[in-house]
Parts: structure tokens; C-alpha cells; sequence
């Protein structure tokens, strides 16, 4: 009988985008499950990862290219076919390291795996056009601004409408440019376990390339961890995985040791424990999510990290509890929101469905106005989102401002580059190399 092959880097990378096609699935959960399933090793996983994330950060643009050598456009291709191809373009236009001859050969050889040997030519004769002209592919269209940067950083057309209004064209390109970018790993140091130079010197030992933040003091980017939590320095809670814009939430609340604090909506914990390093675990922490099994995961994370201030509820942000009425001294409100300022580490984000996420600001309204009514008179209220669109932040917290005006924005100071800010802020990720996010503070008077 013949051996059953394993699975390989790319077989894995096809079987995700088949995924992520067909069930709609978010590529981050679908890749980890499915490396898993197939059992890569370190370095296949990291292939795997970057062919997946690199297809889906690039995919009009490489459709554009497909359509430009093949009869039939991409989108009416069978997703295997149309993936096989994405996948061996992204190699020959974007992988130094791969030679062009493996790239198509792999091709040819899943088309016909998958029972596709008909379609097998075909997928030979586009990727060797690919290859021949990879210097020099076919000019894209450039009859608009916005559909020329639609199409050579892979956003949606309204998006990229959105963005040029907001920011204008040259710093729009510099936002979608930054989000097709390899990011790595951020890390919050556990102050209650460690010292930012403990860890980094734990890290280095472990093999771990470690680079201190430029402005952000306990702060690292991290590469070459491999699973990063099975990391001795993970497993005893020493850091977080964090990035610096949802870190700096805990830092725009500023809690004292003696504020009782509500977090909204919590999960995964995050700016919770944040809080709970910034006043040494003192005082208590109330974190709230809608689902029983985000609550068990701030409760293990919280184990983990040492920190016994949190207690967890489940609550719906939008439905009022009697009980907590005007009884915190610190509120914090992290929305849903699109997410459109994480599509450099979710690169799919950006293909959400516009309509879908135009209903999203009446959501955030409602739980902003439920979370206001728990703010003790002088009390502080923090709002936040991880996105960049107007609409679901200053939009927002504008409109609740001019309908309360016992609540008033409270200007806050941050590390240098960012400095003083009257009350708001929205971080870029072209301008300070955060992720995308947006983070109010008001007091109620």
C-alpha cells in the first residue's frame, strides 16, 4: 500500500485560502488549527503562514495579474485553481528565496493532486508567463487614483475611497503599504513578575530575537519564538502579547490603586491586565464579555500572569446592571469595531462587508451610553477601538459628548513621539508603528 503523503507547506497554505474561500473562515484561527492538523514542523509552519498571509494581502493585485495571462478572469476560475495560481504568483513576485522553477513545478503538480489534471496546463502556461515577465508584469490601471491603490495593495475600492478622503492620497498609500507589511510579535512585560531587562535577557537565552521598543518602556518586538507559548517566559507569565496601541489604553486610563474599575467589554483580557500591572494588582477589576468561554480565558491568562485583582462577569455591554450604577471611578469601553486598523496582522479584516460594518456605530453608540451610566460622578470614562474610521470613533464619542454634558474630554499625555493629546487620539500604524486604534478619555464632571 502506498504511504500517505504529509501535508506540506503549501498543501497547508491552499487547504487555509480554500477556507477562508468557501467558509468565509478568518485565516489566523484556520491557519493554526490546520498547521496543527497537519503537523509542520517550525519552519514549514512559518512558510505555511507567510504563502497564506501573503496571497491574502495580495490578492487583487495577483488576480489582476491572473487575468492578465489567463482566458478566463480570476473570480471565475474554481477557487482550487484560482488559489494554486495566487499562491504561485505570490512566490515568483514576492519570495527571493524560492526559485521560480519550484514555485510553478509545486503548481503544476497540486493542480493535479487535486484532481485537476485537465486544468494543469493551463496553471504551467500562466505561471511561466508570471516568471518570464516578473520584471516587468502588465501596468495597472490608473484611470483614478483610488483604483490604481485598490488594486497594487489588495484593498476594497471603498475602502481605499474612505481612506484618501481622510488622509489624502500619499499618506492613504503609506497606511495601505504598511498594512501589506511582515509585522513582528509584540510583548508586554509582566511587571509583577519581572523587570523589562530580566525578560529581555530570559528571551535572548532562549534563542529569541529580541528588540527593545523605541518609545515604549517594557515593550519588545519579538521573532524567532517559534511557538511563542511554550516559551518557559510565556508558560510563567513573565510577558503578554500586547501591542503598543492596546497598551496604551491602560496608560490614557491611568488608574489609581484605589479605583474600582469596570471593563466592558474585556475579552481577551488585555487592557485588563494592564490595568492590573499598572497598579501593582491592587484593588479590584470587574472584566465583562458576553460569552462564558472569553470569561474562562481571562480567568486562565489572569492565573497565569499572576494577577488575582480581576474578577470576571458576564454581562452584555449594552444591557444596563443596576448594580454597577455610577460605581466606578474608571470605566473602560473597548468596542467591536471593524478592525480595520489591525489588517496588518489580520489581513483578511479588509475584506469585510461594508454594509456589515455600517451598522456597527449604533452598536458602539449603545454600549458608549450604557458604560457612561456606571461612571461615578468625577469619575473617568475611557472608550477605544482597534479601527481608523472616523464614523466608529470621534463620530462616536462627538455624539455622546453633545448629548451628555455632564462628560467632558480630558487631555492626557503619552510617550514622545505621540506627547499631549486634548482628549483623543487616533494611532496610525504609517505614523507610529502601532496598530490602528483610537482611544478617548473623558471625565464625567
Amino acid at each position: 500500500m502506498k504511504e500517505k503523503r504529509k501535508p506540506s507547506a503549501r498543501d497547508t497554505a491552499l487547504e487555509v485560502l480554500m477556507q477562508v474561500d468557501r467558509a468565509n473562515a478568518w485565516s489566523d484561527g484556520s491557519l493554526k488549527r490546520t498547521i496543527a492538523k497537519n503537523q509542520l514542523d517550525h519552519r514549514d509552519a512559518a512558510l505555511a503562514t507567510r504563502l497564506s498571509y501573503g496571497v491574502i494581502q495580495n490578492k487583487l493585485l495577483l488576480d489582476y495579474y491572473i487575468g492578465c495571462y489567463c482566458t478566463q478572469k480570476a473570480e471565475k476560475l474554481e477557487s482550487v485553481i484560482r488559489n494554486i495560481l495566487r499562491l504561485g504568483g505570490y512566490q515568483i513576485l514576492f519570495m527571493d528565496k524560492i526559485p521560480h522553477r519550484a514555485a510553478v513545478n509545486e503548481a503544476v503538480e497540486m493542480t493535479k493532486r487535486h484532481g485537476r489534471c485537465k486544468a494543469a496546463g493551463m496553471v504551467n502556461a500562466v505561471l511561466r508567463k508570471f516568471v518570464e515577465h516578473w520584471m516587468d508584469m502588465p501596468a495597472l490601471p490608473q484611470d483614478t487614483t483610488e483604483e490604481y491603490l485598490s488594486i497594487r495593495y489588495s484593498h476594497p475600492r471603498w475602502l481605499v475611497e474612505r481612506l484618501v478622503d481622510v488622509l489624502g492620497p500619499e499618506e492613504a498609500e503609506a497606511y495601505l503599504r504598511t498594512n501589506n507589511e511582515i509585522v513582528p510579535t509584540t510583548i508586554q512585560t509582566n511587571l509583577l513578575k519581572t523587570t523589562p531587562e530580566e525578560l529581555e535577557k530570559e528571551l535572548h537565552q532562549s534563542g529569541v530575537a529580541v528588540e527593545a521598543h523605541p518609545w515604549l518602556e517594557g515593550c519588545f518586538a519579538v521573532s524567532g519564538t517559534g511557538d511563542l507559548e511554550n516559551l518557559p517566559a510565556f508558560i510563567e507569565g513573565r510577558f503578554m502579547v500586547q501591542d503598543v496601541a492596546a497598551r496604551l489604553v491602560a496608560t490614557v486610563a491611568a488608574p489609581q490603586p484605589a479605583d474600582r474599575i469596570l471593563d466592558t467589554c474585556a475579552a481577551p483580557g488585555g487592557k485588563s491586565f494592564a490595568l492590573a500591572v499598572d497598579r501593582r494588582d491592587q484593588g479590584q477589576i470587574i472584566s465583562c464579555d458576553i460569552h462564558p468561554h472569553k470569561l474562562k480565558l481571562i480567568e486562565n491568562s489572569a492565573q497565569r500572569l499572576g494577577i488575582g485583582s480581576i474578577k470576571t462577569a458576564l454581562a452584555d455591554g449594552r444591557e444596563h446592571h443596576a448594580a454597577w450604577a455610577q460605581s466606578a471611578d474608571l470605566v473602560v469601553t473597548d468596542v467591536p469595531c471593524s478592525g480595520l486598523g489591525i489588517i496588518r496582522k489580520k489581513p483578511d479584516i479588509r475584506y469585510k462587508n461594508p454594509k456589515e460594518l455600517a451598522q456597527l456605530p449604533k452598536i458602539q453608540r449603545d454600549i458608549l451610553e450604557n458604560a457612561s451610566t456606571y461612571v461615578r460622578s468625577g469619575g473617568v470614562l475611557v472608550y477605544s477601538t482597534c479601527t481608523i474610521l472616523p464614523e466608529e470613533n470621534e463620530g462616536v464619542t462627538n455624539d455622546f459628548l453633545a448629548r451628555h454634558s455632564d462628560f467632558m474630554l480630558e487631555e492626557f499625555a503619552l510617550p514622545l513621539p505621540i506627547g499631549r493629546c486634548q482628549g483623543h487620539l487616533t494611532l496610525w500604524p504609517q505614523r507610529f508603528g502601532t496598530d490602528g486604534f483610537y482611544i478617548c478619555r473623558m471625565r464625567r464632571k
